[in-house]
């Protein structure tokens, strides 16, 4: 028997719950956005300017070609600080947003662009590759 631990993976879906749908489904959907990021903390001053809940973010390192952040114009060095308009504070957070059900809704990113903030619209994708190795997975 194997066995599967996805702690936090989908935070609206319990262990069991995912458990479940892996065994109905064969899978779990994710979706994503198509970046390469890094978890960098924002400088107190713009923290302080903007009232932002939050003195870390992602800073886009680059963007996949044709992605759903490339359509929705993030550009290498923008911070992400959020996400269907909830606060983000690092890689593993913005993770935990992408859930199967972000995927084909136009969701809100706000980013910081120098010190700039801009909201964007992106639709996440569906990610294809979940669980490399998986049976049934590609």
């Amino acid at each position: 028997m194997n066995t599967i631990l996805c702690h936090g993976a989908t935070p609206d879906l319990s262990e069991q719950a995912m458990a479940a749908k892996l065994i109905k489904d064969g899978n779990i959907k994710r979706s994503y956005i198509g970046i390469a990021g890094q978890d960098t903390p924002i400088h107190r001053r713009i923290v302080y300017h903007y009232n932002l809940p939050a003195d870390r973010s992602i800073m886009v390192i680059s963007t996949e070609k044709n992605s759903p952040a490339e359509h929705a114009g993030v550009q290498e060095g923008d911070r992400i600080i959020s996400f269907n308009s909830t606060p983000v504070t690092g890689i593993d957070d913005l993770h935990k947003k992408l859930t199967e059900t972000q995927v084909g809704t136009k969701t809100n990113l706000r980013v910081l662009r120098g010190t700039e903030i801009l909201d964007l619209q992106i639709v996440p994708l569906e990610k294809k590759k979940l669980i490399p190795g998986f049976a049934g997975i590609q």
